[in-house]
C-alpha cells in the first residue's frame, strides 16, 4: 500500500508533507471502539479533556465507531474464538469513509491485529502500545523493570513484552492463578458493569504484587483498568495507556508530527 500513512509513537517527530501549514484544519480522529463501551466513553473523555479549547469550534473532529460485536480479541490469539479482524476491518472502513484521518483503537489486545488491519484499511492508525513504551522510556529513563495489568491475550501476544525491550525494559507479570482471580476476574465484572470497590480493589492487590516483585512502574494495559484503579492505590508510578494514546492523537491531529508514510 505505498504512500498510505502509518502512525508511529509521536516522539519520532518525522512530520507529514503539509502538516506544518498555517491554518491547516485539524485532522478528524477516527475512534475504533466498542471494545469495550465504557472504555470507548473514557477514550473520548480523555480526548476532549487533553484538547486545548476555550470553546465548542476549537476542539477535535471525532468519528465513534463502537460495535460491541466485534468477537473476543483475547479468545482469537488463544485459539478458541472467532477471528475479530473482519470486523474491525468493517469497522474502520466506516471511520474512513467518515472522514476519519487518525485511527485509534479502544483495546490493547487488538493491537495484535494492528499489522493486519494497517494492511486492510488506509487509515493511519496510532499505535498504543508503542506510544505508551515510549513514554516509559522518556518519562523514567531509569526504569529498567515494568509491571503490566493485562489481559491474557495482551500478555500471550507479548505485545508490551516486545514494545519495552526495545527501550530496553523488562516486562514483569503475575502467575496464572493471580492473574485469573485478579485481572482477569476485574476486567469481566467492569465489563459486567459493575461499579462498586471490588475490581479496583483486586487491580490493586495485582499491582502490588507485581511491585514487589521489582516492578518500578505499572501499566493499566487495558482500557477497562483506568475506569477503576487509581494511581493512588498503587505504589509505584501507574501510566494510563488510554491517556497516553488520547495526548498521541491530539499531538498528530492538531499539528501531524511524527507520523511515517509507507
Amino acid at each position: 500500500m505505498s504512500g498510505l500513512p502509518v502512525m508511529t509513537p509521536l516522539t519520532g517527530e518525522i512530520p507529514v508533507a503539509g502538516a506544518s501549514e498555517v491554518g491547516r484544519a485539524p485532522r478528524k480522529i477516527g475512534i475504533l471502539g466498542g471494545m469495550g463501551p465504557l472504555a470507548t466513553a473514557d477514550l473520548y473523555r480523555k480526548l476532549i479533556l487533553a484538547t486545548p479549547a476555550s470553546r465548542d469550534q476549537e476542539h477535535l473532529p471525532v468519528v465513534i465507531d463502537a460495535d460491541p460485536r466485534v468477537p473476543d480479541r483475547t479468545a482469537a490469539l488463544r485459539g478458541v474464538g472467532e477471528d475479530p479482524l473482519p470486523a474491525l476491518v468493517a469497522g474502520a472502513t466506516r471511520l474512513r469513509d467518515a472522514g476519519a484521518e487518525v485511527g485509534l483503537i479502544v483495546c490493547n489486545t487488538a493491537h495484535a491485529f494492528l499489522p493486519a488491519l494497517r494492511e486492510s484499511v488506509p487509515l493511519a492508525f496510532l499505535d498504543m502500545i508503542a506510544e505508551t513504551a515510549a513514554r516509559v522510556a522518556a518519562e523514567y529513563p531509569t526504569v529498567r523493570r515494568a509491571g503490566l495489568l493485562a489481559t491474557r491475550g495482551t500478555i500471550e501476544a507479548r505485545l508490551y513484552h516486545r514494545a519495552l525491550k526495545a527501550h530496553g525494559v523488562e516486562t514483569l507479570t503475575l502467575d496464572a492463578e493471580a492473574q485469573e482471580q485478579l485481572i482477569d476476574g476485574a476486567i469481566a465484572l467492569v465489563k459486567g458493569g459493575t461499579a462498586g470497590s471490588e475490581p479496583g480493589e483486586r487491580l490493586a492487590e495485582a499491582a502490588r504484587r507485581l511491585a514487589v516483585a521489582g516492578a518500578e512502574v505499572v501499566l493499566a494495559a487495558c482500557t477497562e483498568i483506568p475506569l477503576v484503579l487509581d494511581a493512588a492505590m498503587v505504589p509505584v508510578p501507574l501510566l494510563d495507556p488510554t491517556q497516553i494514546l488520547a495526548e498521541a492523537a491530539v499531538r498528530a491531529a492538531r499539528e501531524g508530527a511524527s507520523t511515517l508514510i509507507l
